[in-house]
């Protein structure tokens, strides 16, 4: 501004001196005249002395000059108007920046995080993101330019526009290497599934050939009742359990062979538990006592000897007509009794467990009554069997399955290490003879 104001203050000063000479030459004369000292030497000029008009250069001259200092002014205006908006677009683009590196940094956390969770989202949405931001910006240089044409009529200085051409250059090459980043974690994201979608289908088809194989060798077994039970140990944890439940009964006959050597006492075939009463039936041997039947928690004890480690084929009826019981051992009627829980309708709705004594339904096993050996074909029915009947199964001259709980595997499961085996009792019986 300084460098416009002193060549027109030059012009100024030369035309003034034209015009004095101009005025000299017309007739005028200086006269000097001595002064003390200390008188002021100021030459007052009286107002009628000045010039009362001035000519149309000088009022073109001032014109001129005013007008060029209102330029300069609303120059001033623009350029700083244009820092600020400058230092508006770094910030932009320094934020820009800031959230691209940052979203890089969370992709590649998500990334390595877990392939099974959410996916990163798809490279076109940051992409056209970008785009958009990079867009406005051109529209903000394309507005900048264009106010600078129309407030000074001059295109915008050539330093700033390439400083915004520069940004907006690596804006682009940014943009440019994010969809690179995005294609590139993409296709690795892509790879982790397809290796994680193959060691799932690897693990489901080892399951499936698990249970294809477990399912053949069910089928291995000979007749769905050819099978038996093995209870190996005396703790609180293994046993059998039968799916179906019985109804309400006033009469019923439990027919098995068991084997075992279990000493003292063979502990608990079976037991039957209801709501309100876990002894509504019960066979155990415990300690040194022997072999008792428990019905609605009363106790009747039966001539039975099995810990031998034979097997051996024993029955057990029961009716609530005065409490009359029998026991048979391998097809021999080898006791009775009456009054056991004479006039007791067996309740439905329970649980029936193998090898263990029930202290709450289904449950709170005590180790001491755990069965130890195997048991096979436990049937039951709801009615006393002839002595006939059961003579002929413990011969295996005839097979009866229970028309309330039958000896089937599809309707046994086993618990905490009990097994279920192949077996054909008969001729199994015959090679213990």
């Amino acid at each position: 501004m300084l460098a416009l104001l002193v060549p027109l203050l030059l012009i100024h000063a030369s035309w003034s001196g034209k015009v004095a000479r101009a005025s000299g030459a017309k007739g005028s004369r200086f006269v000097c005249t001595p002064v003390p000292a200390g008188t002021d030497i100021s030459c007052p000029v009286e107002a009628s002395n000045r010039v009362q008009s001035t000519s149309p250069q000088e009022e073109e001259l001032r014109s001129t000059i005013i007008q060029l200092r209102e330029t300069i002014l609303q120059q001033k205006k623009t350029i700083v108007s244009q820092q600020g908006t400058i230092k508006e677009l770094n910030s932009k683009i320094a934020r820009c920046e800031a959230d691209a590196r940052s979203r890089g940094s969370a992709r590649r956390k998500e990334f390595g995080k877990n392939t099974m969770g959410d996916l990163p989202r798809d490279p076109a949405e940051t992409v056209e993101q970008l785009g958009k931001t990079m867009q406005s910006l051109k529209d903000r240089l394309e507005n900048l330019e264009q106010l600078r044409t129309n407030t000074s009529g001059g295109p915008l200085p050539s330093d700033l526009k390439d400083l915004l051409r520069h940004r907006l250059g690596d804006l682009e090459s940014q943009l440019l290497t994010r969809v690179a980043e995005l294609e590139e974690e993409k296709s690795q994201l892509y790879n982790e599934t397809a290796a994680h979608r193959q060691r799932t289908e690897n693990t489901l088809n080892s399951l499936l050939e698990r249970i294809t194989e477990l399912e053949k060798s069910n089928r291995a077994f000979k007749s769905p009742e050819d099978f038996k039970v093995s209870l190996p140990l005396r703790t609180n944890y293994l046993y059998g359990r039968i799916k179906k439940s019985l109804p309400e009964m006033y009469a019923f006959t439990v027919c098995m062979w068991l084997k075992s050597s279990a000493s003292p006492g063979i502990g608990t075939p079976f037991s039957y538990g209801v709501p309100g009463q876990a002894n509504e039936i019960v066979l155990i041997e415990w300690g040194n006592n022997p072999i008792e039947l428990l019905v609605n928690d009363k106790v009747a004890q039966l001539p039975l000897a099995v810990s031998d480690g034979r097997w051996h084929h024993i029955c057990i009826t029961w009716t609530t007509r005065d409490g009359f019981w029998e026991a048979y051992q391998d097809g021999e009627r080898l006791g009775t009794g009456e009054n056991l829980a004479p006039w007791h309708p067996i309740k439905p709705g329970g649980v029936i467990i193998l090898g263990q004594e029930q202290d709450i339904v289904g449950g709170r096993f005590d180790a001491t009554q755990a069965f130890v050996g195997e048991l096979s074909h436990f049937n039951m029915w709801d009615r006393v069997l002839r002595p006939i009947d059961i003579s002929a199964m413990a011969n295996c001259s005839a097979y009866m399955p229970g028309n309330v709980v039958p000896w089937v595997d599809a309707n046994v499961e086993v618990f905490g290490g009990a097994t279920k085996a192949a077996l054909e009792i008969c001729e199994d019986r015959l090679f213990d003879s």
